[in-house]
């Protein structure tokens, strides 16, 4: 059995980004919030690398519901930049 470390560094990506929400703040989490996204890109193209396309889906879907207030915030901003 190999063990696989782009898995395992998801879910101390997942941990971190759990507890970093637990605690409080006083810019509502942006500055938390881009440290993740910084550091879970990178992580996302290592799991998509070594793994199936599925297990990185559900990697993706992972990440996005950790940081889905950042991702509301881009759709918003993107249905703004389209216009009426």
């Amino acid at each position: 059995m190999t063990v696989n470390l782009s898995l395992i560094a998801l879910f101390v990506w997942l941990v971190v980004a759990n507890m970093a929400a637990m605690l409080p703040s006083t810019d509502n989490h942006w500055r938390r919030a881009y440290g993740l996204m910084a550091t879970g890109l990178p992580l996302l193209v290592w799991i998509f690398w070594e793994n199936p396309v599925w297990v990185g889906m559900l990697a993706l879907v992972a990440g996005l519901s950790v940081l889905r207030w950042p991702l509301i915030y881009l759709i918003r901003w993107l249905r703004r930049k389209a216009g009426p």
